[in-house]
């Protein structure tokens, strides 16, 4: 049997849980039909580069599982070519959980959730930490802020798939509703300028 991109995830126990629970037909159609893509297309680029904030989901040898977050500001999480992304490693609490694990399992996940656009993205692979490369360094840090960058991360995509908005709150980021009651008060300020001006043109 033909292997697809969506095995990654439909392991024969998904499977199996799938056939008892009655689900399996729709995904076989998908398989049947386009099926996950592997490679960025032009709707996961732009979603990647307005991301904020994504999980880095990673787990040891033994399976124990471990999820990080990772946030910057848009664009932070960067498309290197059409199966590689990549970001850089800030300095943080020094527990290097993450690292760990990759060192004996390089097998990762990235969930891409935008709480803003009510919408979520899947993306399974495998990761390499490239260290001691200024230049991909250099390339990968953000431009905001001080943190001391400590490696890169370049994750290899083997499937994504994009989820449906059911039962994401809609969060929009404090410096969005700041920008916009900003733009507010100054639009309020011209309007009562404007009234002002013209109640005094009344009373002459």
């Amino acid at each position: 049997m033909n292997s697809r991109a969506s095995d990654v995830a439909f392991s024969e126990a998904v499977k199996a849980e799938q056939r008892r629970l009655g689900s399996r037909g729709q995904f076989e159609a998908m398989e049947r039909g386009r099926g996950w893509p592997s490679t960025v297309t032009p709707d996961l680029a732009a979603i990647l580069a307005a991301t904020r904030s994504f999980y880095l989901g990673t787990a040891n040898a033994a399976g124990q599982p471990y999820i990080q977050h990772r946030g910057g500001q848009p664009g932070f999480l960067k498309v290197i070519d059409d199966r590689t992304l990549g970001f850089a490693d800030l300095s943080g609490n020094r527990q290097y959980i993450t690292a760990g694990n990759l060192a004996e399992n390089p097998r990762a996940f990235i969930f891409v959730m935008d709480y803003a656009r009510r919408r979520r993205v899947k993306i399974w692979g495998s990761v390499r930490i490239i260290e001691n490369d200024d230049d991909l360094l250099a390339q990968m840090r953000p431009a905001q802020g001080n943190a001391i960058a400590e490696r890169v991360i370049l994750f290899t995509i083997e499937a994504w798939d994009r989820n449906c908005p059911q039962h994401i709150p809609r969060l929009i980021p404090v410096e969005d509703v700041e920008t916009l009651v900003q733009q507010l008060r100054q639009r309020i300020g011209e309007l009562e300028s404007e009234l002002a001006r013209t109640s005094g043109k009344r009373g002459e």
